[in-house]
């Protein structure tokens, strides 16, 4: 391992001083050869010490504590030298409108999200151009319409009953590490399908374990350096690949149907007739759950540790499921999870303070200008790296009534502060042409976990209230989360 950790800092170092010699005199060349800038106005820079990488530096010890110190100073547009790079962030409601409902040709997602590609693979989503990838993207939206939704709620609750009847009357456990665990199981049940979730659950479970910890901060720069997590992140894309190559052939032979995002997949067709290969339709699943399972298990975590801290709210999670056990009996489906309103705000609100994805970026191919929140119109060049950040804009106070503190009814009729100050005022799930289809997904997975555990078990945080895990790359939740449960009615 020790030597494993100094090959992977010696690489690291190599690519980073090859990296900056390059960049260098590319950015000593754009200084003293580029005119245009003179004759349009460009967002204030963040200036840091020492020239050249200050901004770089002070980016890489974590973009939100950047943001809190800037955007007091710079305000909602102003721009960031990475080297080679200028990122310019747009924060807040006044500014976002081009961010989300701009068309790929102006801002695209392909070129910034390119560290991807090893893991997703070849031939999907940024690795195809825009017209392919907005068909792939219509697969996805049809594997996750409403009828197939139902369906899929009947999996995850019968996924959360199995899980949970394995709890003893009493005890006390690690809420994150049992709800990633269970996430894991109701995706590859809903997602992967029923050979992987009865048969090659454990096995296919540790590859993606592999893929996961193969995308480390330095591959969003350098996705195919030779590092050793690099190199198993690709053995364990190759056997997925052949995992579900022969799952595929399986169903295709048998002529079976599941009702999974699988068998979806397998069956979608582009607008030339073209069915998916199965290299394509690997990648897709792989996409999907990497889109889904750290997101889910994330905000599952956030949501039982606000609940458990704020007992007001934990008492109207409660009365509202003794409610729809009066009105439905203790059946739950999709309908019924669709009538859990108080529930739905009590994760929202630990999705506005707790956003896993805490930067979005697009590339800019276009010239355009935005109005600052105070009044400034600034002109943006092609070439910049457009950037908004949900952690930061999800707790703007002139958006967000008292930002910092858990408060779901500021989502209750009468207030609706997500919609008061504007489009893309809440953006835990993006917006525009690229909000998140997995939304409706992500929110019937939770309420049938939460549902679950409200109806069943007293519930009691043992452990301090959680942190944040900002070291991550998808930011959760730091250490352990300490539950006392008690089942109801036994115990």
């Amino acid at each position: 391992m020790e030597l494993e950790l100094n090959s992977e800092n010696k690489l690291l170092k190599t690519g980073l001083v090859i990296m900056a010699t390059v960049v260098i005199a590319k950015l000593v060349f754009s200084i003293f050869f580029t005119s245009d800038s003179k004759k349009k106005r460009l967002p204030p820079t963040l200036k840091a010490w020492p020239p050249l990488i200050g901004s770089l530096i002070k980016f890489l010890k974590g973009p939100i504590v950047m943001l809190r110190e800037e955007y007091p100073k710079l305000g909602s547009v102003f721009t960031v030298n990475l080297l080679h790079k200028k990122m310019t962030f747009l924060i807040g409601p006044e500014v976002s409108s081009h961010f989300f409902k701009a068309s790929e040709s102006d801002l695209s997602q392909q070129e910034v999200y390119q560290f991807n590609v090893p893991t997703f693979g070849p031939g999907v989503v940024f690795d195809v151009d825009y017209s392919v990838r907005q068909e792939q993207f219509r697969f996805f939206t049809e594997a996750l319409r409403a009828s197939k939704l139902k369906g899929y709620v009947d999996m995850m609750v019968t996924e959360a009953e199995d899980y949970f009847s394995k709890w003893g009357d009493c005890g006390e456990v690690d809420l994150k590490v049992e709800l990633e665990r269970l996430i894991i199981l109701t995706a590859s049940r809903c997602l992967l399908g029923r050979e992987v979730r009865d048969q090659l659950f454990d096995d296919v479970s540790a590859l993606f374990h592999d893929l996961d910890n193969g995308m480390l901060p330095i591959s969003v720069l350098f996705p195919y350096l030779p590092l050793p997590a690099h190199r198993r992140r690709d053995r364990a894309r190759e056997k997925l690949a052949d995992i579900f190559s022969k799952i595929i052939g399986s169903r295709k032979r048998s002529g079976s149907s599941e009702n999974d995002m699988l068998q979806c997949f397998i069956e979608s067709k582009y607008k030339d007739g073209r069915q998916t290969t199965e290299s394509e339709v690997t990648g897709l699943l792989i996409a999907a759950l990497f889109a889904g399972q750290h997101t889910s298990s994330i905000t599952s975590t956030w949501t039982g540790a606000y609940l458990m801290r704020y007992k007001e709210y934990f008492s109207a999670a409660i009365d509202e499921q003794k409610s729809l056990i009066e009105k439905h009996g203790y059946k739950i489906d999709h309908d019924i999870l669709s009538e859990m309103d108080v529930l739905y705000r009590c994760i929202k609100e630990a999705l506005r303070l707790h956003p896993p994805l805490i930067m979005l970026m697009r590339a800019s191919h276009s010239d355009f200008n935005v109005t600052a929140r105070d009044g400034t119109t600034y002109d943006i060049p092609k070439g910049h790296i457009v950037a908004t950040s949900p952690a930061f804009a999800n707790r703007l106070p002139h958006v967000f009534k008292d930002p910092d503190t858990y408060d779901p009814d500021r989502y209750s009729p009468g207030r609706e502060e997500d919609k008061a100050a504007g489009a893309f005022s809440y953006i835990s799930f993006g917006g525009g042409r690229h909000g998140c289809l997995g939304e409706p997904f992500a929110y019937l997975q939770i309420k049938a976990i939460w549902s679950h555990l409200l109806r069943n078990f007293e519930l009691e945080l043992v452990s301090p209230f959680p942190e944040i895990d900002w070291n991550a790359m998808v930011v959760g939740v730091k250490g352990n989360v300490m539950v006392r449960y008690k089942r109801r009615q036994l115990c």
